[in-house]
């Protein structure tokens, strides 16, 4: 059986009560891959043998992971997986702040693409990248006046956190943010420009567009957020990033400095919890502090907060035939009006 088929509400029920140490990591490699669907299989039947648990994507252009791995499977993982030419000696981004309850099961899911961009021209290549920049060179760049520094990622990451001086794109999406930061430096063609995302994957697919666009010198932060918070700690080095880093699992954040520099979406106290709406018919994922959150049932809103107090039965009733995609942008936009 090459799929999980047990719930993820089950299974992360059943984490609750497991003392099993495991370690978070994520890790991506642009590589021209010939059969994305057997790769995939092959990965599946291997790592589940060994509890990996994650959310991985497989295409054409690579792999992109995200997954929690048993401690005492931490070698093994390694071994199979440095077992392909193409990964070999890969980088391996470690959790920040690491409770071994990221995932809960195990999805590998073959796409189109491993960051979709929406750019369809043969001619981009997205091997031919920026530079990239260890922390320490990261931080001296920033620190010429001349450099522009771009955070590759959506609103909803950047408000919790981010670097000093960086340009915060108000975007959808990925693809939507390509284009937009082009234009938006068009006439800078010939200054610095510096990328960084959360590991690592999209201000590398980011910053081989800029060169494709005519950017003359272009670097990006290598292992994004995720190694640049090891390195300063390892390396006593300035930390030059301010707030939380978003993440992609059931954490949600982890801190890489002590202040809280968003705003709770509904009373509009300090607050970088991000949480999702409760009525699962939302799902809204939304900044929330820990006082709305009880005065408003891990709601967004009064309404939500009435409809998720109703029985399951009722719930699902009134749900039927609504869209139950996950919610992140436009409401959670509205809500910083309150």
């Amino acid at each position: 059986m090459l799929h999980n088929r047990i719930s993820n509400k089950e299974l992360k029920e059943k984490s609750k009560f497991s003392n099993e140490a495991r370690i978070t990591i994520s890790f991506y490699k642009y590589h021209h891959l010939q059969n994305p669907k057997a790769f995939r299989d092959e990965l599946y039947l291997a790592w589940n043998q060994l509890g990996v648990m994650g959310r991985i994507y497989v295409a054409d252009e690579g792999i992109n992971a995200q997954l929690s791995v048993p401690t005492e499977n931490f070698e093994a993982f390694k071994s199979h997986l440095y077992s392909y030419d193409f990964l070999y000696g890969v980088r391996l981004n470690t959790a920040v702040e690491d409770d071994g309850k990221s995932f809960f099961k195990l999805a590998i899911k073959v796409r189109k693409k491993i960051v979709a961009d929406g750019i369809e021209d043969p001619n981009f290549d997205v091997t031919k990248i920026g530079t990239h920049l260890k922390a320490e060179d990261f931080n001296a760049l920033i620190d010429n006046p001349d450099t522009i520094v771009v955070d590759m990622r959506n609103h909803y990451e950047s408000e919790i956190g981010h670097f000093e001086k960086a340009i915060l794109p108000d975007v959808l999406s990925f693809r939507e943010q390509l284009p937009k930061v082009a234009e938006m430096l068009e006439n800078q063609k010939d200054k610095p420009v510096l990328m960084y995302c959360t590991g690592g994957i999209r201000c590398e697919k980011a910053s081989a567009y800029m060169l494709y666009r005519g950017f003359k010198e272009v670097y990006q932060l290598e292992g994004g957020i995720i190694k640049y918070a090891n390195d300063i700690k390892e390396k006593g080095l300035p930390n030059k990033f301010h707030g939380k880093n978003f993440v992609f699992d059931e954490r949600l954040g982890e801190h890489i400095s002590t202040e809280i520099i968003s705003k709770c979406h509904q009373c509009g106290n300090p607050s970088d919890t991000h949480t999702n709406c409760a009525n699962v018919a939302c799902n809204l994922l939304f900044i929330q502090c820990s006082a709305c959150k009880e005065n408003y049932s891990n709601c967004c809103d009064e309404e939500c907060q009435h409809i998720a107090s109703l029985p399951e039965e009722d719930q699902k009733v009134l749900r039927k035939g609504t869209n139950k995609g996950r919610l992140v942008f436009n409401k959670g936009k509205k809500l910083k009006t309150r």
